[in-house]
């Protein structure tokens, strides 16, 4: 993706020297998405959740008690349902609003604002109404701006990946993610590796006390000569998301869920 200087963002995130207990100096991570570069990211990321597929854009997968839509299968709980991981869905359609686009009457009418079916047999049950097709058609029209949500989402979730990480690894995480974000492919990576696996940072998105989110990914990476930074964040999170298919309790998720999430991985690439 070639940088046009169009729809720059910036985010300020400061840096610690390990053990000094003083802030010493303050710099800025750059990212330049032009509308063509971040309509190339959502396609990217559709791509991965929905194999490009319309009818996946509303979706309830197996083993889950909650639906997912939109380009990102941003997660929905249901009235009552309190999940271990971190909705998405509310706050995309937030940010949809925001931007002046006008939603499904009946989804715009809801109170609270919570999935209206109780469980994936009821989602089934629903099959293909007319509520779930307008939704569908919704949110195949509105890929652009899911894919400008994607991108704040990470990068605000930037600053709060290196303002939880341990002190002394602030300024190597720094580094690694200046790197990331100054190749199309490691932008991509970071957009797409947030929205799928988070930051890292949530106390219930662990098991055995060990997370699977950007931060750990950023954590694990090998700096080693030869590699390049987007190889280094690959191999990382094949190793953050085998381990946690390993601690999982649920067998699904090292029998039918890992194989797909190294797949994913390795989209990590620079585009041709």
């Amino acid at each position: 993706m070639r940088r046009t200087g169009c729809d720059l963002v910036l985010i300020g995130l400061l840096l610690f020297v390990s053990g000094c207990g003083k802030q010493v100096e303050s710099r800025e991570l750059e990212l330049e998405l032009s509308s063509a570069e971040q309509s190339w990211l959502g396609e990217q990321v559709f791509r991965n959740e929905c194999a490009s597929r319309a009818a996946c854009l509303v979706h309830w997968n197996e083993g889950e008690a909650f639906p997912s839509l939109g380009i990102g299968h941003f997660i929905w709980y249901p009235t009552g349902v309190n999940g271990p991981f971190v909705e998405s869905f509310p706050a995309m359609i937030d940010h949809l609003m925001g931007s002046g686009v006008e939603l499904p009457h009946w989804v715009a009418r809801l109170d609270p604002f919570d999935a209206p079916w109780a469980n994936r047999d009821e989602f089934l049950r629903a099959g293909d109404d007319p509520e779930i097709r307008e939704l569908r058609g919704f949110l195949a029209a509105t890929r652009d701006q899911q894919a400008g949500f994607l991108s704040g989402r990470a990068l605000k979730a930037l600053d709060r990946v290196l303002g939880a990480a341990p002190e002394p690894e602030r300024g190597r995480l720094y580094g690694r993610l200046q790197a990331l974000v100054g190749t199309p492919g490691g932008v991509y990576a970071v957009v797409d590796y947030v929205n799928f696996k988070g930051e890292g940072l949530a106390a219930s998105e662990r098991y055995d006390d060990q997370g699977w989110g950007l931060l750990q990914v950023l954590q694990a990476m090998d700096d080693r000569a030869g590699k390049t930074v987007l190889q280094a964040f690959r191999e990382s999170a094949v190793i953050v998301l085998t381990r946690r298919a390993d601690n999982a309790d649920k067998a699904i998720e090292r029998e039918r869920w890992l194989p797909g999430w190294l797949n994913r991985l390795e989209t990590y690439r620079e585009p041709d």
